[in-house]
């Protein structure tokens, strides 16, 4: 059964700017410089009164930010001081809360250093499972509800019965149109609209693709500017306007490159084989009342890729992958629908993405497969020149 959703989304309102309601947060602290580059430089560098988490690039720091928000069901404002909403700068002020979590982060970090011989295991999320205050008493309730699907974040063992991932990835590439066809897109154009998580306004999104794995998305007039997310084949960017984020443009490290080739090298069925490792098919699952197939593969070999085949039309419904971080992995999941048919090859016209912080819907409307497009598509963004926190 599909995983229930929370009645409490993971967001942050900037009570200074109406353009606020737009978008999830971009959960961060105040810059340390003007970093109008996607440099590597540690986190301490970039932000401001960074106390604990040191050493690790910005878009990490950002995403463990993301993996409190999630862990304790809360937002920025309820660490950050209220002030912070109308500007970035606030993000670097103590709060009681911001204490707690550093001295909570120390508490972890030791029990799993003195009884699991220095193994991740204990997070945040063991034990506050969306709450601000762990539970400490049995839920009867829980026991007797309705079972829930867990997302496996480990390697699953092979289910005895299943038929072979080969199998399935091949009925896969059939159900998309055939081996022959997928191997002749070499690009994809399209226009659409993009939308996030209770917002009901949509904005006009361009996206540009090139095999074997570059991809670029342009979503246009977000809070007076322009957001980028592009993957060059080897490198990856945001840019965002700088009411929405402080890092004008964020060079993405880790598990957050991987995302991006993932997301990438989708786009091409035809590399779907190439691109994991370590195939197995794990137990049946149910998304939204269809049976799907779960087929696992790893691109670093330390955590899985999540990704479930409809059982009756083969199609891919869902991939979920993981960035790590210091305290905890970050999943990331894709929802794909809307299968039309466009020059022989079934394309998804609906992707809808949830991370920790956030969601958002991407509806395609013209797509063009086979196009010319320039390389400086895929070039590195120049940072966002949108309007800025005031």
């Amino acid at each position: 059964m599909d995983r229930q959703k929370s009645s409490r989304p993971f967001r942050c309102v900037r009570s200074s700017s109406a353009f606020a309601h737009l978008v999830t947060c971009i959960l961060s602290v105040a810059l340390a410089g003007g970093q109008t580059r996607g440099d590597m430089r540690p986190a301490e560098q970039v932000f401001k009164n960074v106390q604990v988490l040191k050493g690790i690039p910005a878009d990490e720091f950002m995403s463990t930010m993301g993996f409190f928000s999630a862990s304790l069901g809360i937002s920025c404002g309820d660490c950050h001081t209220a002030e912070s909403g109308g500007d970035w700068t606030k993000y670097a002020d103590d709060s009681d809360r911001k204490r707690r979590t550093r001295a909570m982060i120390g508490m972890v970090n030791l029990m799993n250093k003195n009884f699991f011989g220095g193994q991740r295991v204990l997070t945040c999320y063991t034990c506050h499972r969306g709450s601000t205050t762990p539970e400490t008493t049995p839920d009867l309730t829980q026991f007797y509800s309705t079972l829930r699907y867990r997302e496996p974040d480990r390697f699953v063992s092979p289910f005895p019965g299943a038929p072979d991932a080969e199998q399935v990835l091949d009925k896969y590439i059939q159900a998309i149109g055939g081996a022959e066809k997928i191997a002749g897109l070499t690009s994809i154009a399209a226009k659409g609209t993009f939308q996030t998580y209770g917002v009901p306004k949509k904005y006009p999104l361009e996206m540009f693709a090139k095999a074997p794995g570059q991809r670029t998305v342009i979503v246009h007039d977000l809070a007076g500017g322009d957001s980028i997310d592009t993957y060059d084949g080897r490198e990856a960017w945001t840019v965002a306007p700088a009411v929405l984020t402080p890092l004008p443009l964020q060079e993405r490290t880790g598990g957050e490159v991987e995302g991006a080739k993932l997301t990438a090298a989708l786009t091409f069925p035809g590399q779907i084989k190439r691109l994991l490792q370590q195939w197995r098919v794990g137990p049946p699952a149910v998304i939204d009342d269809r049976d799907v197939t779960l087929v696992q593969g790893t691109m670093n070999g330390r955590f899985p890729v999540n990704l479930y085949f409809d059982d009756e039309s083969a199609l891919l419904s869902r991939t979920v992958a993981y960035a790590d971080s210091p305290v905890g992995l970050a999943p990331m999941q894709v929802d794909y629908g809307d299968y039309r048919e466009i020059g022989g090859i079934k394309v998804p016209l609906k992707t809808v993405v949830t991370w920790l912080d956030g969601r958002s819907t991407i509806q395609l409307m013209d797509v063009q497969l086979n196009v010319a497009i320039e390389a400086s598509r895929f070039a590195r963004p120049a940072a966002s020149r949108g309007a800025a926190v005031r």
